[in-house]
């Protein structure tokens, strides 16, 4: 008679294949599921886009025009009122106009030639036609890259907001170390927020520059924080307080693009979606 153990083992040696079988099915669905969510959503995104930007203007401009009624800057006439209304109504339009730009610059269903010189060497990989590449199941902005896009895009508001909050609202009244921090936080903002609406059209459209793309405003942003601590570091008058709070804004702002490309730069060189939308290659 074999011993009770040894028919438990026996036991779980068969229900471990099963349970096995059931928890790669049930993944395989919860991933199905998550797909169908965010091809839903990206086709969904899209056509709301022009809501979106007037929903954008509207909310940014009230909290600017806040901002300015609330400000301490001397008002003494127009002049006053617009050195402070044009860096808004700036940071304001460069995500809206970025966006439009590059929706005619990149129309949609045109295939776009891949660059000659890859820099995405890692893995092993095999070329296909960029037809086949549209026609593959794993094409398109879907899966995970729905999240980039999503935080592409919510960049710009948590951005924009932030920047009101912590830049008061300055005309050629204030010193000139004041004057030097807004302009140089609105150049920020205006530049960036340019930047990452082109990415997300880019990537929306799936043009095969878009991982460059993308790559190279984590640079600009990292080289326009050091810019801002450099020049602000050289106007005079500039007071301790003031400095110390810039410098952990800035550090924050460094850290968080840092903390993106960690996060996304792995993702961007060995995921198949992306390799196959962008790049038009295949696993090898």
């Amino acid at each position: 008679m074999p011993a009770p153990h040894t028919d438990l083992a026996v036991a779980t040696a068969w229900r471990l294949p099963v349970r096995g079988a059931a928890l790669e099915r049930w993944i395989a669905g919860k991933g199905a599921a998550l797909n169908d969510r965010s091809r839903r959503f990206v086709r969904t995104l899209a056509p709301q886009m022009d809501r979106c930007i007037m929903l954008w203007l509207l909310l940014f401009l009230s909290a600017a025009a806040t901002r300015m009624v609330l400000s301490r800057a001397a008002i003494h006439d127009l002049g006053d009122w617009a050195q402070i209304a044009l860096p808004y109504g700036l940071a304001a339009l460069a995500p809206a106009a970025a966006y439009r730009m590059a929706m005619r610059a990149f129309p949609p269903r045109v295939l776009h030639t891949q660059p000659d010189y890859r820099l995405a060497r890692y893995g092993r990989w095999r070329q296909i036609n960029p037809m086949d590449a549209r026609n593959h199941p794993v094409f398109g902005p879907f899966g995970f890259m729905a999240s980039l896009l999503l935080g592409m895009l919510l960049n710009i508001p948590v951005r924009s907001f932030e920047f009101l909050v912590a830049v008061p609202a300055i005309n050629h009244h204030a010193p000139a170390w004041a004057i030097t921090i807004f302009h140089m936080m609105t150049l920020d903002l205006v530049i960036m927020n340019f930047l990452y609406a082109v990415c997300f059209v880019m990537a929306l459209r799936s043009i095969p520059l878009f991982p460059r793309m993308l790559l190279l405003t984590w640079m600009v942003d990292i080289v326009l924080q050091l810019a801002i601590a450099q020049r602000v570091a050289a106007s005079p008058g500039l007071p301790d307080a003031v400095g110390i709070a810039l410098e952990q804004l800035l550090h924050g702002n460094i850290t968080k693009v840092l903390i993106s490309a960690t996060i996304w730069l792995p993702y961007l060189l060995l995921s198949e979606r992306v390799n196959v939308t962008y790049r038009s290659r295949i696993p090898a």
